[in-house]
């Protein structure tokens, strides 16, 4: 039989060759033309078309070519089902379908942008997708690690240059960015990345990307937020200071943008948490 597409095949035109090589007709005819050329083709040579609009076999729906002809030709197996997903979530753009779409999709693209002759790239295209399917069908349970000893040294190793990394010793500029952090705290007053940068004459990408390491794994915004919950909290079991005046002592714009990123950080509102802190204490008299 005699098969005909769009030329520059990459995704779903070069995994339904695949499929029908192996799995449906092994002496078939792979032909790739421009588009435009496609329908008078296929009736020139008595071969079907596919993945293009207004043939038999193409998209419907949020499923891909390959998907069809798998329920076409009632193709029952486990593995080529993984394939399948794989194949429409890089297909479609929507690697959240499976974990390995993105990976095909950078795969064939890089492909496709060095090797400019399709039958060459379908050929190409054959091997990638004998492995795939041997993964889908005996491996897609085991990890890279679980391979062998070695693997697994080479993991141990980097899991505790990952722990020595995270206790190593903080630089002389995050004690003196933690204390300056805690000035603002104590005086009201509101720091800025770029203000922090140019007191510790560090350079503000630096500073950005070197942050979480030393404070939290938070980023610099988050952090502040962070801090100015905590002293908020404090206020509010400490003081009788109104939620009004908390949210002023503690450098937020107004209330409204108080109440929404103490509800983000604690998962309440500070007016319920100011209750269960008065009633916490009533009952602790009582």
């Amino acid at each position: 039989m005699k098969w005909i597409t769009r030329e520059r095949p990459k995704i779903d035109r070069i995994a339904c060759p695949w499929l029908i090589k192996r799995f449906i007709d092994p002496n078939a005819e792979i032909i790739y033309v421009p588009f435009n050329e496609v329908l008078t083709r296929a009736a020139e040579t008595d071969a079907i078309p596919f993945d293009l609009p207004n043939v038999e076999y193409t998209h419907y729906a949020d499923q891909c070519t390959f998907d069809y002809f798998l329920k076409k030709h009632q193709i029952k197996d486990a593995a080529l089902d993984r394939i399948a997903a794989i194949v429409r979530g890089a297909d479609t753009d929507h690697h959240e379908i499976a974990a390995q779409a993105a990976g095909l999709e950078a795969i064939f693209s890089g492909l496709v942008y060095n090797i400019k002759n399709d039958e060459e790239l379908l050929e190409l295209g054959m091997i990638i997708y004998d492995g795939l399917y041997s993964w889908a069908k005996y491996l897609h349970q085991l990890k890279h690690t679980q391979a062998g000893p070695a693997e697994q040294m080479l993991l141990e190793v980097f899991n505790k240059y990952i722990k020595q990394s995270r206790s190593k010793k903080a630089p002389q500029w995050a004690k003196e960015l933690r204390e300056m952090i805690q000035d603002q705290m104590d005086t009201n007053m509101t720091l800025s990345l770029q203000q922090a940068s140019d007191e510790l004459a560090i350079n503000p990408a630096y500073l950005s990307r070197e942050f979480s390491k030393y404070f939290d794994n938070l980023s610099f915004g988050d952090y502040i937020r962070k801090q100015r919950i905590e002293k908020a909290i404090g206020l509010m079991t400490d003081t009788d200071y109104s939620l009004t005046e908390v949210a002023y002592l503690t450098g937020f714009s107004d209330q409204s943008h108080f109440n929404r990123i103490f509800k983000k950080q604690t998962g309440q509102n500070p007016s319920a948490y100011k209750k269960d802190i008065i009633k916490s204490k009533k009952d602790t008299n009582s």
